[in-house]
C-alpha cells in the first residue's frame, strides 16, 4: 500500500519563505496537482476509485482519473494568476472573475474522460483555494491555511442563498439534493471556509504526522473521520438519508475500533469498500475534502507550523 513518499524540502512553502511571482504560483499549483493524486492513489478507499478497484462506479477507473488529472493540471497556476490579477476586486464580487476558468478546466476534464465527471468537485474547491492564494499573495498576505480558507469564505459569501434557494429548477445532483434534503454540499463547504476540513480533517492529519504515522495510514484515518461527520451529497444522491447514515455509522464504529491504525485496520477498510460497492454508495464529496486536507496541510497554520510536503506516486502519470 505504498502511494506517497517524502520529498526534499527544497520546494516546500513554509512560514519563513518569501516567494513571489511565477515560482510561487507554480508551487501552489503543484500542491493542487499532488492533492488530486494523493486522494486518487490512496488505497483502499470505501466506495471510491483507487488502486484496488473502481469503487461503486461502472463508467470510470483509475486510468480515467489519471487522464483527468493530467488534463486539469495546467489549469491550477491559471487560477492563482487570476487571483493575483484581481486582488483589487472586493472578495464578494470576485467569484464571477474566476468562474470562466473553472468552466474551461471542466471542459478539459470532460474531453480527457470522454464526458465522465471525475474531478468537478476538486476543480471547484481547489480552484477556489488557488484563486484565493493568488489574491493573498498580491495583497502581501501570508499564505496560511486559515487565510486561504477565510478568503474563500469571503468570495463565496451568500453563494448558497443565491444558487440553491429552491426557486429555480434543479439541474445538477447537488441542486436536487439541496432542494430535497437542505444539504448545501460543495457550495456550503466553500462558503464555510471548509469548516469540515478545518475541524475534522486537518487536526487529525497534523496529529498523526507529528506521531510519525505513515502518510497513507494517516490519510486513511482522516478519511474515516471525514466520513463520520460529512453530510456527503453524493451519498445522499445515491442512497438517500439511509445510505448516508449507514456510511457515517460504519465509519464511527471503525474509529472506535482504532480505524486504519488498528492491526487489521487496512483489511477493515477493504471490507468497508466492499460493503459500499454492494450498496452502490460512493462518498465522492468526502473524497474531495480529503484532497483539500492534503492541500491545506502543506501550508502553515496561524501558529507558523508546517511540515514537509509529500510526493504522490502515480506511476507513469507524467508520461
Amino acid at each position: 500500500m505504498t502511494m506517497i513518499s517524502a520529498q526534499p524540502r527544497d520546494a516546500a512553502l513554509s512560514a519563513s519563505d518569501s516567494l513571489h511571482g511565477a515560482a510561487t504560483a507554480n508551487i501552489i499549483a503543484e500542491y493542487a496537482d499532488r492533492a488530486v493524486l494523493a486522494e486518487l492513489m490512496l488505497t483502499p478507499k470505501p466506495g471510491l476509485v483507487d488502486q484496488r478497484n473502481c469503487g461503486a462506479h461502472h463508467d470510470m477507473d483509475i486510468d480515467t482519473f489519471l487522464a483527468s488529472a493530467r488534463a486539469i493540471a495546467p489549469w491550477w497556476p491559471r487560477f492563482v494568476d487570476i487571483g493575483y490579477a484581481s486582488a483589487h476586486v472586493a472578495a464578494r464580487a470576485a467569484l464571477i472573475l474566476v468562474r470562466p476558468t473553472g468552466v474551461l478546466c471542466e471542459q478539459a476534464m470532460m474531453q480527457a474522460t470522454h464526458g465522465i465527471n471525475t474531478h468537478k468537485g476538486a476543480i471547484f474547491s481547489l480552484g477556489l483555494l488557488c484563486f484565493a492564494a493568488g489574491r493573498l499573495l498580491a495583497n502581501g498576505s501570508s499564505l496560511t491555511r486559515e487565510g486561504m480558507c477565510d478568503e474563500v469564505a469571503s468570495i463565496c459569501f451568500g453563494l448558497v442563498d443565491r444558487e440553491l434557494d429552491g426557486t429555480r429548477e434543479a439541474l445538477t445532483a447537488g441542486e436536487r439534493v439541496f432542494q430535497r434534503y437542505g444539504i448545501a454540499g460543495a457550495r456550503g463547504e466553500a462558503a464555510s471556509g471548509y469548516a469540515t476540513v478545518r475541524t475534522a480533517g486537518l487536526p487529525v492529519y497534523d496529529r498523526l504526522l507529528m506521531a510519525d504515522v505513515p502518510q497513507e495510514l494517516a490519510l486513511l484515518q482522516v478519511l474515516l473521520h471525514l466520513l463520520a461527520v460529512n453530510d456527503d451529497t453524493n451519498l445522499l444522491s445515491r442512497g438517500g438519508p439511509a445510505g448516508l447514515a449507514y456510511v457515517r455509522a460504519r465509519a464511527t464504529d471503525l474509529l472506535r475500533e482504532g480505524g486504519a491504525l488498528a492491526p487489521d485496520g487496512v483489511q477493515k477498510m477493504a471490507a468497508f469498500d466492499d460493503a459500499l460497492i454492494a450498496r452502490h454508495l460512493s462518498p465522492g464529496g468526502t473524497a474531495d475534502l480529503l484532497g483539500l486536507t492534503w492541500f491545506l496541510a502543506q501550508f502553515p497554520g496561524m501558529d507558523g507550523n508546517s511540515r514537509e510536503p509529500a510526493r504522490t506516486n502515480a506511476g507513469n502519470y507524467a508520461a
